[in-house]
């Protein structure tokens, strides 16, 4: 007999979670986030990749939890957002099978990323999808400002540093993603390798 989990409630609790139990200075890794933004690209890559049906449930409910952990600290995530799922997604009528699936990918976003399957690879790079978008200093941007909050101020100059080796190490695993984001990531690489040379120059003009 086919499962057919609540996939609308599993939503609205993953959605009411982040909206009412996240801190505030969560502003990258944020509702917005997970509702606009990996969700979507989700969609958008399953849909490319060939992924329906069952399984196209399963990963969108995975975008939907992947970032839960966060209400709780902000080290090692990936484990408290499965931990959320594995309570809570039995009681929506999902199958022990498929929260293990679910929480795999969940794991899978974790750093650096290796995903082993399809829906794994899918999300790994859902989550990720910005790196390689025209939007994306407006994306680093929260995400400085979310560090700064908890770890403090960096200068423009180890910022864009921190950035560029982030880009360069980082991997998109589907042939879609590749496909739609490779030159993008690559176009913004280039920005900030110009970034780098400019905070240095205004750094040693300063230091005259």
């Amino acid at each position: 007999m086919m499962n057919n989990p609540d996939v609308a409630g599993a939503r609205q609790f993953a959605f009411n979670m982040l909206e009412r139990t996240l801190p505030r200075q969560l502003c990258y890794h944020s509702l917005q986030h997970t509702f606009e933004d990996v969700v979507p690209a989700v969609e958008r890559l399953a849909r490319h990749e060939g992924v329906v049906g069952s399984q196209l449930m399963l990963v969108r409910t995975a975008a939907y939890f992947h970032d839960l952990g966060y209400v709780g600290r902000r080290e090692h995530h990936e484990q408290i957002s499965v931990d959320i799922a594995t309570t809570v997604l039995p009681l929506y009528g999902y199958a022990a099978a498929q929260i293990e699936q679910i929480a795999n990918m969940i794991l899978a976003t974790r750093m650096p990323q290796q995903p082993h399957t399809l829906l794994e690879q899918v999300l790994a790079d859902a989550d990720l999808d910005s790196l390689g978008r025209v939007d994306f200093s407006q994306k680093s941007a929260l995400l400085r400002k979310e560090l700064a909050a908890y770890e403090g101020h960096l200068s423009d100059q180890a910022w864009y540093e921190w950035q560029l080796a982030f880009l360069r190490k980082h991997h998109y695993w589907t042939k879609t993603a590749q496909t739609l984001r490779n030159q993008g990531k690559h176009t913004n690489i280039v920005r900030i390798t110009h970034l780098i040379k400019d905070a240095h120059y205004v750094y040693a003009a300063r230091a005259a």
